[in-house]
C-alpha cells in the first residue's frame, strides 16, 4: 500500500491517510519503515506543505534514530531533495561513521555534494572531508563515483592524485572489461588537464596490461605513450638493441635493416648513433649498410642525422661501384647542378626563392625529396662542409681504385671542387648579407673552421696523393672512431668493476637503533656504537677519512669566554642531517636542566629534540639532534643555550651562531651520456653564465678546482682534454639527493695577449 501511494496524485485520496503514514515510520519492521519513508518524500515533493508541512522536521527526527541502512537511504533522499541545509547538518554530525550507512547513501551523499558545489563552488570546503573518506569505500560504485566528483570539483594536485590512484586500483582490481574501459576513459579525460601529476600513477596503470583482452591493453598504450615522452622510451629501446646487436652478431644485419626504417622519424639520431657503432664493429656488414643508407638517405630530414650518414657514406664506401653510386647520389641530393656551377662560379641567384624553403621549426623536404638541398640553401654551412668532405673522400678514393688519370676520376674530382666552392660562396654570401639572413632567420652562419676545412678539401683534390694529406684525412679518421669506441667500450667496464665494491656489512648483521636501546647503557657506549654505525652507514672503513671529515664540518656555537662552551660536528647523509653538539661547563657549578633548543630555516625539520642534561663543574656532555632535509636549498640552523645553576636555580640563556648548510653538501656526482646531456640541457628553461676571473693560469688546474668545488663529475674524456691547446671546452654533471640534474658546462681560453690570464665562462 505504501509503495503504491508514492505513486498516487490525488490529495482527497492521500490526505485521510496522512496518520497511518507517520505512524508507519515508526513501524517495528524495518520494511514498513523504508517505505513509509519514501511515501512521505513523495507526498512532500508533489503536494508540498499542504499534505505534510512538518514532512522536513518529521524525516529529520526520523533519521536521526533510524539504524536500518534501507530506511536511512530514503530518509536522506527526502532531505537531499527537499531540506538541503538538514541533509548538510546531518552529514556533518555523523562524518565519522558515514563509511558505516551504506553504498546507496554514499551514493546520495556525493550526488549532493555535486549538486551543491556546482551551484555554490564556496561551499566546496564543506565536502572535501565526506569526499576523501568514501574514495576509499570498499565499494568499487562508491570509489569510482568519489573519485569522478573530486576530479570534477576540485584541480588541486593532491585531488587529483587521490582520484587518479582510485580509478588505477579499480583497474587492477575489478574483473569486469566494461568496467576497467570506463575507468580508462576518465584517465585520459584526466591526462589532458593534469598529465605531470597523472604521470606518478603511470606503472600502477600499466598493470593493466596482464588483461587478456586486447581492447584494454591498446588502450592503456595509447594513454602512456601520450603521457610520456616517446622518444625516451625509443632511445632506450634503442640501447638496449645496440647491447643486443654487440652480445649476439648473428643478428646485428637484421636489426640494423629493420631499424635503418626510423631514420626518418622521431629517435633517428639515435638509430644512426647505433648504425655508425655498428658498422666500424662489423667489417663484414658495411656494404650492406652502406646500400641500406644509400636508400633511406632521403627520408632523413634532421641536419645531425644528415651529417652523420654523410659522414659515415664517405668514410665506409670501398667497391668501384659503390664509389660512383655513392658519390653520384650525395652530389644529386646537394642541389641541381646547374645552380651549384653558376653559384660556384660567382653567378648569384636567389637559390632560396627558388628552393621555396619555408624556415620553421623543422627542416622541410622539397617536392624533389631532397632535404639536404633544403638545409644547405637554409643556411646550414656546416652541413654543406660535412657533404663536400664526403664526397672530397669518395672521389679520392676513386683516385686510388681506377688511377689519377682515368677518366671517373677526374669527373669526381671537378665535381667535387665545384661543390666545395658553391658551399663556400654560400657562405661567404650568408654572412655579408644582413637583409638576406634577417628574412630567413639564419642561425647556422659560416664559421672560420668551415671554410678552414674547404680549403683543406681543395688541397686534397687537386693533390690527391700528398701522403699527409692522404693519410689524415682517409685513415686517422676512422682510426680515432675505432679509439672512440674503445676507450667508450673500456669506460664501461672500467664503471663496471668499481661498481663491485667490497661490502662494509653483511645482510644479516645486528643493526642497533639507539631509540630503542635501553636507559641503562652508559653513555661512552652509546658513542662508540653510534660512531661505528656511522662509519659503516657512510661507508668510512679507516679513523683518518671520518676524523678528516669531521674536521672539516666542525662548527663553534659559543665563544670561549662562554660559561657554557658548545661545538657541533655536521654530518650530511642522503636526506638526513645529524648534528653531534659537545656541551663543555666551564663554571665551577653544576648546571641543571641544560638543554639546546635548535630552530631551522629553509626546507629543514627538526626530528629529534635533544634531552636536558645536568653537567657537573667543568665536565662535559654530547648531544645529538636528527634534522631532515626536503630540498636542495640553502638552510641555517640556530638556538640557544639554556640551563639552570644548582644553587641558585636562576635560568640562563647563551645564544648560539648559526650553521650555515651549503647547498653542496647535497649534491652527489653522478654520469649520464653525451646525448642524455644535450636533451636536458634543451630542455631546461634557464641557465646561469658566470664569467671566469682567477689567478689560475692552467687550464687543467682551473677545470680540477671546478670539479672539486662544485663536487661534480667530469662527463668530457680526459683522452680529449690531453695535448697542448689555448682553448678547454668540458661538460661536467651531477645529481642531487632529491634526483634533480645540475648541468654545467665550462669554456675557457688562455689569451697570450693576457698576460697568460684564463678567461670564459661557465
Amino acid at each position: 500500500m505504501l509503495r503504491f501511494l508514492c505513486k498516487l496524485r490525488e490529495s482527497e485520496i492521500i490526505e485521510p491517510l496522512i496518520p497511518s503514514i507517520k505512524a508507519c515510520l515508526i513501524h517495528r519492521h524495518s520494511y514498513v519503515r523504508k517505505n513509509a519513508a519514501l511515501a512521505v518524500y513523495h507526498i512532500h515533493k508533489y503536494f508540498g506543505s499542504s499534505l505534510i508541512p512538518d514532512g522536513a522536521e518529521l524525516m529529520g527526527r526520523f533519521i536521526s534514530a533510524e539504524t536500518e541502512l534501507g530506511s536511512r537511504r530514503n530518509a536522506f533522499l527526502m532531505l537531499f531533495n527537499e531540506a538541503e541545509e538538514l541533509a548538510i547538518e546531518f552529514l556533518r554530525e555523523n562524518a565519522e561513521s558515514l563509511e558505516n550507512f551504506g553504498d546507496g547513501f554514499a551514493l546520495l551523499v556525493l550526488e549532493l555534494t555535486r549538486k551543491v558545489c556546482r551551484r555554490e563552488p564556496i561551499q566546496k570546503s564543506r565536502f572535501v572531508r565526506f569526499l576523501f573518506q568514501l574514495i576509499i569505500s570498499p565499494s568499487a560504485a562508491v570509489s569510482y563515483e568519489a573519485a569522478w566528483t573530486l576530479a570534477s570539483l576540485s584541480s588541486a594536485p593532491t585531488a587529483i592524485r587521490a582520484a587518479a590512484s582510485t580509478y588505477t586500483a579499480l583497474l587492477w582490481t575489478q574483473s569486469d572489461n566494461n568496467v576497467k574501459l570506463i575507468v580508462l576513459e576518465r584517465l585520459a579525460e584526466m591526462k589532458e588537464r593534469h598529465m605531470r601529476v597523472l604521470s606518478e600513477v603511470l606503472m600502477d596503470m600499466l598493470r593493466a596490461l596482464s588483461s587478456p583482452n586486447v581492447e584494454i591493453c591498446k588502450r592503456t598504450l595509447e594513454i602512456a605513450l601520450d603521457m610520456e615522452n616517446k622518444s625516451k622510451y625509443r632511445t632506450m629501446l634503442i640501447k638496449s638493441i645496440h647491447k643486443c646487436a654487440i652480445k649476439f652478431p648473428d643478428i646485428a644485419g637484421s636489426v640494423v635493416h629493420n631499424l635503418m626504417d626510423f631514420l626518418g622519424a622521431d629517435g633517428a639520431n639515435d638509430v644512426i648513433i647505433f648504425v655508425r657503432s655498428i658498422i666500424q664493429q662489423y667489417p663484414s656488414l658495411r656494404v650492406e649498410i652502406v646500400e641500406r643508407l644509400l636508400v633511406s638517405f632521403r627520408d632523413i630530414v634532421a641536419s645531425s642525422v644528415l651529417a652523420t650518414a654523410l659522414w659515415i657514406l664517405g668514410e665506409y664506401i670501398e667497391s668501384a661501384e659503390l664509389l660512383e653510386n655513392g658519390f653520384e647520389h650525395i652530389l644529386a641530393n646537394v642541389g641541381e647542378w646547374s645552380t651549384v656551377l653558376k653559384v660556384a662560379r660567382g653567378e648569384w641567384i636567389d637559390t632560396f626563392s627558388q628552393s621555396n624553403v619555408t624556415i620553421g621549426s623543422k627542416p622541410v623536404v622539397l617536392p624533389d625529396g631532397t632535404s639536404l638541398q633544403s638545409l644547405i640553401s637554409a643556411g646550414d654551412i656546416f652541413l654543406g662542409t660535412v657533404a663536400a668532405g664526403a664526397l672530397a673522400k669518395l672521389a679520392c678514393k676513386t683516385v686510388e681504385t681506377h688511377g689519377p688519370y682515368a677518366r671517373i676520376s677526374k669527373k669526381h674530382q671537378s665535381s667535387a671542387l665545384v661543390v666545395c666552392c658553391y658551399i663556400a660562396q654560400l657562405a661567404g654570401r650568408s654572412s655579408k648579407s644582413d637583409s638576406l639572413s634577417e628574412v630567413l632567420q639564419m642561425t647556422n652562419t659560416a664559421s672560420a673552421d668551415s671554410l678552414e676545412r674547404l680549403g683543406v678539401f681543395a688541397n686534397l683534390l687537386l693533390n690527391p696523393t700528398e701522403p699527409a694529406l692522404h693519410d689524415a684525412f682517409l685513415v686517422d679518421s676512422k682510426l680515432s672512431f675505432s679509439h672512440y669506441l674503445e676507450h667508450a667500450q673500456s669506460e664501461k667496464v672500467s664503471c663496471s668493476d668499481t661498481s663491485e665494491v667490497q661490502a662494509h656489512a653483511q645482510a644479516d648483521d645486528l643493526i642497533s637503533w639507539r631509540q630503542l636501546r635501553p636507559s641503562a647503557v652508559t653513555g661512552v657506549d652509546l658513542e662508540l656504537c653510534d660512531e661505528r654505525d656511522l662509519m659503516r652507514a657512510t661507508g668510512m672503513s679507516t679513523a683518518n677519512d671520518t676524523f678528516g671529515l669531521c674536521l672539516s664540518h666542525v662548527y663553534q656555537l659559543s665563544g670561549f669566554a662562554d660559561p657554557v662552551y658548545a661545538e657541533a660536528s655536521v654530518t650530511v647523509h642522503d636526506y638526513d642531517i645529524v648534528l653531534d653538539i659537545l656541551i663543555v661547563n666551564r663554571t665551577q657549578s653544576t648546571l641543571t636542566n641544560l638543554a639546546v633548543e635548535l630552530a631551522t630555516m629553509g626546507d629543514l625539520k627538526l626530528v629529534e629534540r635533544p634531552q636536558s642534561l645536568t653537567v657537573g663543574p667543568l665536565d662535559h656532555r654530547s648531544i645529538r639532534a636528527n634534522i631532515k632535509v626536503s630540498s636542495t636549498e640553502t638552510g641555517h640552523i640556530f638556538g640557544t643555550v639554556v640551563y639552570e645553576k644548582s644553587s641558585t636555580a636562576e635560568k640562563a640563556y647563551i645564544n648560539l651562531n648559526n650553521i650555515h648548510l651549503d647547498i653542496m653538501d647535497y649534491i652527489r656526482p653522478a654520469t649520464c651520456s653525451d646525448q642524455v646531456f644535450r636533451h636536458m640541457w634543451s630542455e631546461f628553461e634557464w641557465e646561469n653564465k658566470v664569467a671566469i676571473s682567477t689567478n689560475i693560469q692552467s687550464l687543467h688546474e682551473f677545470l680540477e678546482h671546478i670539479v672539486a668545488s662544485t663536487n661534480m663529475c667530469c662527463l668530457t674524456p680526459k683522452s680529449s682534454l690531453g695535448g697542448v691547446s689555448s682553448f678547454l671546452a668540458a661538460n661536467l654533471y651531477a645529481k642531487s639527493i632529491f634526483n634533480e640534474d645540475a648541468l654545467v658546462n665550462v669554456s675557457v681560453e688562455k689569451k697570450d695577449d693576457a698576460d697568460g690570464r684564463l678567461s670564459g665562462y661557465i
